[in-house]
Order: structure tokens, then C-alpha cells, then sequence
């Protein structure tokens, strides 16, 4: 027996030195899903960069408007010359001259030009309102992929530990009983193996709980050693909507189909543009000028008054190239529109089964999970009765570790399945 107690100590011996190797953390930070999330979205840098980009969009409609308004301009010039001799002034003679110039002008029409760069610059300010939407839609998404994965990984640290703890205690059955004389040599080193094993599986789960844990602290802004305490587990709630119910929802909510029809919307506003290359443009002008050959030059006073039109009568076909690219423009988005939606109805449909599959696999695994605990239950009463083998106990602990196993990747595929269909159908992100 002292031999047996001397076996299991130096077997635990590796998970007790992981353990003490570790960092003393501070106190852990207690988080739900949506502590993460609302993390992620003040701290994550892709949210600052759409916001950015928003925000490149609200000054480049307040330019499109400026180029319709009036535009005043102040002009001084200096100028020193000679004029050539003639025959009243038999030579060269130097003038200097001070001239000071106002002008106003505004476009009084320009063909449609400048009203549809002022459409364009709005509907582009209308995507990047709907890519931070998608870009928010994603975050919540990836954050809640890593929060699960941690929750995963926490369940399968649990599993690991109590599967090597079912080892120690039927080690220490077998030890006993070998002692005694009661079974062979080959039932202890089997179970040590089974032990050894046990122990490997442990040190890889608390090594990837670990990296889920730092995954999760990246995505949210928080350092990378932070020691969490996630106050969900894995769990199963019943989805009530129809993959109908979800398609319609997609088609109606999706930020990406809003953004395309956007895009089509642009490209028929190019389609505008140039065609105001084949019409007039009209622009109203009014100056006042002062010179003088003295500064500042206000000594004397003309005005001017024009209205303006320019009407480019031919250009060898180059406007009308200009307007078959942008017709070319417009085909090429409202197909990237529809490659857009089918994608989107794939992601729902795909999503939306690999949901129903992961819940029947809930309902199976977790029966399962019961049958692996009473067959291990009966292998151990029958291996202490001596009508069982130490194979049927070491192969009940193993079923058993992979029924559990199994029950915690369903409810993980369930739940990151069901909050990718949320990301694919585009509900909002409160």
C-alpha cells in the first residue's frame, strides 16, 4: 500500500508543478457575454476604424454640397512692365501697376454633375453607417465565439480532472487489491498507463483553457494575462424561428443587402454624372476690381457681371465612353448585389442546420452521458466482486470521459452556431 500511495503521488507530481508554475494572477475580472461584448465594441480598433471611415464620409458630403454654393475669391497682383516704343513715344516706357480683385461666382446649372456627387457622397455616408453596423454585428459574433470557447474549455478541464481522479481512486482499488494478492501485476501497470494518460489529456486542456482565456482578453481589450471568471456555462435554450422565418429576416435586416443596393444606387449616380457631360453648364460671375501704380492700388474702380455657358459641342466620343464604363459600372454591382444575397441565404441555411444538428446531438450525447456513468458504476462494483476485468473499469472511465466530452461539444456547437445565424440573419447589436 505504501507503495501504491509512493506510485500516485509521483504520477500527480507533473500537474501539481504546472499548476505552481503558473503566474499569481490578481483577483480574477468577473464578466457575462454581454460584459464581453460591451468590451469588445468600446475597445476593439476595428470599431474605431469604421467609425473613422463614417466619419471621412460626413465631410466628403459637406464638400459635394460646398461645390454648389458660392464661392468668393480675393486676388492682389503686382506687376511691373515696359511697353515697346511707338511713334507718338519714341521709347520704352515702364509701368507699374496695383490691382485688387473680388470675385463671386456660383453654378447656376451644371447638368446634374454636382447634384448626384452630393447623392453619391450620401449614399456612401449610408455605407459606412451600414459597415459599422456589419463591422458591430461581427465583433459581437467573434467575441461570443471566444467566450465560448473558453466556457468549452473550462467544461473539458472539469472532465479531464475527473477523469483522472476516477483513475487515482481505481489505482488505489487495484494497488489494494494486488497487495492482497487478488489480481496480477498486469492490472496495476495497465491502470498506471490509463493514469499516465489521464494526466497528459489534463495538462493539454488546462493549456488550452489558458490560450482561450488570452484569445478572449485580445478580443476585448483587455491584457492578455487577465485572469477571467465567465459568470455563463454552456447551456441549451429551444430556437423557435423556421429557416423561413430566418431567410425573411435576413433578406429584411442583413446591413451588407442595404449596402449593396447602395452601391448600385452610386453606380447609377456615376451614369448621371457622365452624362451631364452632354449638356450646358451655366455659372454666374460677379467682380470688382481696383488699380492703381501706387499701393495698395484702390484708386480706380471697374465691375464686372457674366453669366456663363460652356456646352462642349464634341470630343471625338470621349463622354460617351465615359458613360458606357459607368452603364458597365452598374451591371457589374447590381450582380455583386445578387452574389451578395445568395451568399447570405447560404450563410443562414448553413448555420441554421448545423444548429438542428448540433441539438440532436444534445439530446443523444446527454443520454449517453447517464449510460457511461451507470456502466462505470457497474464495471467497478463487478471488478470489487472479482467477476469483472480492470479492462471493463478503465474502459467504462474512458466511455465515460467521451460521453461527457461529447455533451460539452454539442452544447458548444450548438450555441456558437446559433450566434453565427444571429450574425448571418443581421440582428442588430444593442
Amino acid at each position: 500500500m505504501k507503495g501504491s500511495r509512493g506510485l500516485i503521488t509521483k504520477l500527480l507530481i507533473p500537474i501539481f508543478a504546472f499548476t505552481l508554475s503558473q503566474p499569481v494572477l490578481a483577483a480574477p475580472i468577473e464578466l457575462s457575454l454581454d460584459d464581453s461584448i460591451a468590451l469588445a465594441l468600446k475597445n476593439n480598433p476595428d470599431i474605431t476604424i469604421a467609425k473613422a471611415d463614417r466619419e471621412k464620409s460626413l465631410w466628403a458630403v459637406k464638400q459635394a454640397q460646398a461645390a454648389k454654393g458660392v464661392t468668393v475669391s480675393y486676388v492682389h497682383t503686382d506687376e511691373r512692365y515696359n511697353t515697346p516704343p511707338t511713334y507718338l513715344i519714341p521709347r520704352y516706357t515702364w509701368t507699374t501697376k496695383f490691382d485688387n480683385e473680388v470675385s463671386l461666382s456660383i453654378p447656376v446649372y451644371s447638368g446634374g454633375n454636382l447634384e448626384s456627387q452630393i447623392d453619391q457622397a450620401k449614399l456612401n455616408l449610408r455605407v459606412a453607417d451600414l459597415n459599422i453596423d456589419a463591422t458591430k454585428q461581427q465583433l459581437k459574433q467573434s467575441v461570443t465565439a471566444y467566450y465560448f470557447n473558453v466556457l468549452q474549455y473550462r467544461n473539458e478541464l472539469q472532465i479531464s480532472q475527473e477523469t483522472v481522479d476516477n483513475y487515482v481512486g481505481h489505482l488505489k482499488n487495484v494497488q489494494a487489491q494486488y497487495d492482497a494478492g487478488m489480481v496480477a501485476k498486469s492490472d496495476v501497470l495497465a491502470s498506471e498507463v490509463s493514469l499516465a494518460n489521464a494526466q497528459n489529456s489534463l495538462i493539454k486542456a488546462q493549456n488550452n483553457y489558458q490560450l482561450a482565456v488570452s484569445s478572449l482578453n485580445n478580443a476585448i481589450g483587455l491584457p492578455l494575462d487577465s485572469e477571467l471568471k465567465l459568470k455563463e456555462d454552456l447551456k441549451y435554450e429551444p430556437y423557435s424561428l423556421t429557416l423561413d422565418d430566418c431567410a425573411r429576416y435576413a433578406m429584411a435586416n442583413r446591413p451588407e443587402i442595404a449596402e449593396y443596393q447602395a452601391k448600385i444606387a452610386i453606380a447609377r449616380d456615376d451614369v448621371k454624372i457622365a452624362k451631364s457631360g452632354y449638356r450646358p453648364t451655366v455659372e454666374f460671375t460677379a467682380a470688382q476690381d481696383w488699380y492703381d501704380n501706387k499701393l495698395p492700388g484702390s484708386k480706380n474702380s471697374n465691375w464686372l457681371v457674366a453669366l456663363t455657358l460652356s456646352w462642349k459641342i464634341f470630343d471625338c466620343g470621349l463622354n460617351n465612353a465615359k458613360v458606357k464604363q459607368a452603364q458597365s459600372s452598374v451591371d457589374t454591382a447590381l450582380e455583386q448585389a445578387r452574389q451578395k444575397r445568395d451568399a447570405i441565404l447560404l450563410e443562414v441555411r448553413q448555420y441554421y442546420l448545423s444548429m438542428q444538428e448540433a441539438e440532436k446531438r444534445i439530446d443523444t450525447s446527454k443520454v449517453a452521458v447517464k449510460q457511461a456513468e451507470e456502466n462505470l458504476r457497474i464495471a467497478e462494483v463487478r471488478y470489487n466482486a472479482g467477476v469483472g476485468t480492470n479492462l471493463d473499469v478503465l474502459d467504462a472511465v474512458l466511455s465515460l470521459n467521451q460521453a461527457k466530452t461529447n455533451y460539452i461539444q454539442a452544447l458548444y456547437d450548438y450555441n456558437t452556431s446559433k450566434a453565427q445565424l444571429d450574425r448571418a440573419m443581421g440582428v442588430p447589436v444593442k
